[in-house]
This record gives C-alpha cells, sequence and structure tokens, in this order.
C-alpha cells in the first residue's frame, strides 16, 4: 500500500493544521502481523528516525516523508522536514496499531511518536486506522506532504507472510479518506484502484 497527500491553500497561504485522519480499507485487504514483531512506543520517543529505524529494525513496516511549514509571529516561514518511518505497535483492545515516528529539530527538537490503532470492521471496508495530528511547533505548524509505502514480507513459524496483501475479488480495491482541520474544513472522498486476479 503506498500514497501520498499535500495540502496548500488557493492563496498561497499556510494551510490551516491537519488535525484528525480516518482511512477506511477494503474489504478485500488483509493485515497480518502474526509471528511479526512490536515496537513499543518508550523504545522511540527520545530517537532519531535512524536510531527508531534501528532499534525496532525487525518491526519496521513502512517508510515515509513529511514536511510542514512553521510560520512563527514576526519570521520568516520555514519548511520542516523528516523521514517518516512506521512501526507494528503492540494490540490495543485486541486490535492491531502502527506506530508512526517523525522528528524536527525547528524551532526546538520535537519527536513524534503516534499511535494508531488499526481496527478489523465488517462491511464494505475490512480495517479502519483513524488518529490525530499532534501539534507541530506548538501550534504554530501545519503540516503540508506525507508519502508512504507500507508493505513488508516476512517469515514466521517456517512460512513467509507479508504484513499487507489483498485479494481481488470484483475488480476493484476501494480507499476511503476524511480529513478534518483546525478550522472547521473537512475533506472526504474515495480511491479507487483497478486490480487482477492472480491466474
Amino acid at each position: 500500500f503506498q500514497g501520498r497527500a499535500e495540502i496548500t491553500t488557493t492563496d498561497g497561504t499556510v494551510p490551516p493544521a491537519l488535525r484528525r485522519i480516518r482511512l477506511d480499507f477494503d474489504r478485500d485487504g488483509r493485515l497480518q502481523t502474526a509471528g511479526l514483531p512490536t515496537c513499543a512506543p518508550s523504545a522511540i520517543d527520545a530517537a532519531t528516525p535512524e536510531q527508531a529505524r534501528q532499534t525496532c529494525a525487525g518491526a519496521l513496516v513502512g517508510r515515509g516523508n513529511v514536511e510542514a511549514i512553521v510560520a512563527l509571529p514576526g519570521q520568516e516561514r520555514v519548511v520542516v522536514a523528516s523521514p517518516l518511518s512506521l512501526f507494528n505497535g503492540t494490540r490495543q483492545n485486541g486490535h492491531a496499531t502502527v506506530l508512526a515516528h517523525a522528528q524536527t529539530t525547528f524551532p526546538s527538537l520535537e519527536t513524534y511518536v503516534v499511535v494508531i490503532p488499526v481496527e478489523r470492521r465488517s462491511g464494505g471496508f475490512s480495517y479502519r486506522a483513524t488518529f490525530d495530528i499532534p501539534e507541530i511547533a506548538a501550534g504554530y505548524g501545519a503540516l503540508t506532504h506525507v508519502d508512504a509505502k507500507i508493505g513488508r514480507r516476512y517469515r514466521s513459524g517456517g512460512r513467509e507472510r507479508s504484513y499487507i496483501s489483498a485479494r481481488c475479488s470484483d475488480g476493484i480495491l476501494q480507499t476511503n479518506g476524511y480529513a478534518s482541520f483546525a478550522d472547521g474544513t473537512i475533506i472526504s472522498g474515495t480511491l479507487f484502484k483497478g486490480c487482477q486476479a492472480r491466474r
């Protein structure tokens, strides 16, 4: 699974801060964590991106990048960026979790570790991930870019397994997205990707 998002305004001003994201994944998708190592938030909450990937290498399930604009009062805008790391987290309330890790150094050193529960559901979408975006630079920062590629093949119990997989029962894979912003703006929609079953 891979995706990217760009957040901009039509008049060039700093976009409002992104507050919450919800993603629903097609019922044909499958998340498998059996035998995959886990990473605890406390293990990486003060780590650089490189240190986090070394500390929880066995649990790494995705990589990407994030960028934000920081607009401090009376100062020029500054673009900050960080590698994004995604780790298999410990289960919460019976659900799998993903840990998202990033770190910035302006205007001060800040490490972000976000726990993302992945809820198993019935119906048209089999999994739902809902999470809040932490404040960036004490509220003066706004997320402008995210890209990520998620997937991991590993061996457990003498078998090769895949963290994410999917079948193709109807020729289409769907992902539904919802995003809410600090100014009350809400964006939602569904992405469709054609697929073909192996023969």
